[in-house]
This record gives C-alpha cells, structure tokens and sequence, in this order.
C-alpha cells in the first residue's frame, strides 16, 4: 500500500514486485548457501520427497500455483524452493508472475485510499477481501492428516 501512496500505481507496482520478487530471490540463494546436500537425507519422507519431487521437476508451474495461493507462508515457500532442486530463473519468474495480482490490489488501494468511494478503491478492497476469503475457505478445508496408531497398540 506504502507503494501506492508513494509512488502511484504504475511505478508503485514495479517497485513492490520488483522488492518483494528480489527478497524472495536473496531468501532462495541463503538457503541454497546453506546447502541442499545437508537437507537430502531427510527427504525420505513420502511428502517432502513429493514436494521436492514437484518443486524439481515442474518448477514454474509449482512456483506460481504457490505464489498465487493467498494464505501459503512466503517464507516458507522461499526455504521449501531452496532446498528442491528448482532452478533460480523459474522461480525467480514464477515469484513476480505470481505476486503480481495481489501486490496490484494492494498498491492500487494505497494510490486511490485519497478517495475511498472510487471505483478504483473499491475494486482493489474487493479483491483484498476476496483474497482473504479464499485464504479463510481453503485453510478451513484442510483436514489434518490422520497419524495411524503403531502396530500392536490399542487406539
């Protein structure tokens, strides 16, 4: 939003994409330093072997789903690409592509807030709600994964 008030949507969107698509990039290279081989021994797991699996082999295609989902920890995702083996360009294109539309709602609010009844406000404080909404509807929908008793024990 600081974006928008500061600069206007045009250059206040470039700067935030360009900002937030840079951090991600910095958070990615700190943890490919800390070194992928460390992380390989534990990715023995069925999921984090599928996640890594995924992040690998389809590495734009999965960067952006992740980028566009509201709700899923940019940190997170940050480390998780760090530690697969997607390389630096489609996650770094993905990461912008994928920020884009929330980070246009966001900086365009912040342009228009002067006059909050135009359309242009109003437009970009739907989308926010509506990307909150998403975020509340899909975490509400996960199920936890049921964790099996051991063998032998009585549940």
């Amino acid at each position: 939003m600081a974006a928008g008030v500061l600069f206007g949507v045009p250059a206040g969107l470039a700067l935030a994409v360009a900002g937030t698509t840079l951090g991600a990039v910095l958070a990615f290279a700190l943890g490919r330093s800390l070194g992928r081989e460390a992380l390989q021994p534990r990715l023995k797991g069925k999921v984090l072997a599928a996640v890594d699996r995924r992040l690998t082999e389809q590495g734009f295609r999965s960067m952006l789903l992740l980028r566009l989902v509201p709700g899923v920890p940019f940190q997170a995702i940050n480390l998780a690409a760090a530690f697969s083996g997607v390389r630096l360009w489609p996650y770094t294109a993905a990461t912008a592509l994928g920020v884009l539309p929330g980070t246009a709602a966001y900086v365009t609010a912040g342009a228009s807030a002067s006059s909050p009844t135009s359309p242009a406000f109003l437009i970009s404080a739907a989308v926010m709600v509506g990307l909150t909404l998403v975020t509340f509807v899909s975490m509400r929908g996960a199920q936890p994964a049921a964790v099996p008793a051991p063998v032998g024990e009585a549940v």
